[in-house]
């Protein structure tokens, strides 16, 4: 990733609300949380919750990758302090504080410090650009190819736009990046045109859900079904259906797993997790309230008295 000049602006580890030094997982971490609770799913019309996502994505598609957070962490130390002025006398850059470096071209002063300066022009890598894409829970499973539209050139100020096609492949995750090598921003001087990182925002199934390549869904049965067993068929993500067994007995939350009814990807296809819950009728009929209360009569106490059974 290109640096830039927000970089010295910009404090990305406060964004995250981590430390500096911070490890990988604490600020993937971190970045989660905050996805999840200022996520545009989750707050439909919602600007400012819109802002913060766009503000967290931003500080993670930087400090979450371990080659940009180094660069991020370099410009930082030279620019903090005065450090890009602190090179004393004849230095490339002396004399010249944070101020004056926002005003001026960061992939310039940078090359100029680490050996590219002097002489005739140094070829450099465009500017790495970035973009969010909103794909559906479906999209997420199956994969498929789509467009985004970024800016031509940013150095004019992203007033014209181009279209980039992205396939994204299926099992992407919400919050992954796709990187487009050579599809960001031009080059300068005969320089490589730098990268375009899509980070994928999945939205939610009302059916649905995921662990990794396995897809979860919760079933409904009756009191009657779990205590004898049962058959009962669940649904899959193809729009079918597969037939399961309950075994006499089967308590609330218990999971099955349906092999091979997953999310199919290059590295596997994972199963489907099938959680059944038994529904409590809210409001039983005098017939259902006289079969519970027998049942109960009948039944041995599950506490004993010094447990408080009532």
């Amino acid at each position: 990733m290109a640096p830039r000049q927000e970089w010295l602006e910009k404090d990305y580890y406060r964004d995250l609300g981590v430390s500096s030094d911070a490890s990988e997982s604490e600020i993937q971490k971190a970045y989660r949380k905050l996805a999840r609770q200022y996520h545009p799913d989750k707050n439909p019309g919602d600007a400012a919750a819109e802002a913060r996502f766009k503000e967290i994505s931003s500080a993670y598609d930087v400090i979450g990758d371990a080659d940009s957070r180094a660069e991020y962490d370099e410009v930082r130390r030279y620019g903090a302090g005065g450090g890009f002025g602190g090179f004393g006398g004849s230095g490339a850059g002396a004399g010249r504080g944070p101020d004056q470096f926002l005003n001026g071209d960061l992939g310039d002063l940078l090359g100029s410090l680490f050996g590219q300066g002097g002489g005739s022009p140094v070829g450099r890598p465009g500017t790495d650009l970035e973009t969010r894409l909103v794909i559906s829970f479906a999209d997420a499973v199956e994969g498929k190819e789509t467009t985004v539209h970024v800016a031509a050139d940013p150095r004019d100020g992203g007033g014209h736009r181009r279209s980039v096609k992205v396939r994204i492949p299926a099992g992407v995750n919400d919050g992954q990046k796709i990187r487009l090598r050579g599809k960001g921003g031009p080059g300068v001087n005969g320089g490589p045109a730098g990268d375009l990182l899509v980070r994928l925002s999945v939205g939610e199934h009302p059916t649905f859900g995921r662990s990794g390549r396995d897809l979860t869904v919760t079933v409904p049965i009756s009191f009657a079904e779990a205590v004898l067993g049962s058959e009962f068929r669940a649904p899959t993500f193809d729009g079918g259906s597969v037939k399961l067994r309950l075994r006499a007995g089967t308590t609330s939350g218990t999971t099955m797993r349906v092999r091979g009814k997953g999310i199919a990807t290059s590295k596997g296809t994972g199963d489907l997790l099938v959680t059944v819950e038994i529904e409590v009728p809210a409001d039983p009929t005098p017939a259902q309230r006289a079969a519970i209360e027998a049942l109960d009569a009948a039944s041995p106490p599950v506490r004993d008295d010094a447990a408080g059974r009532s």
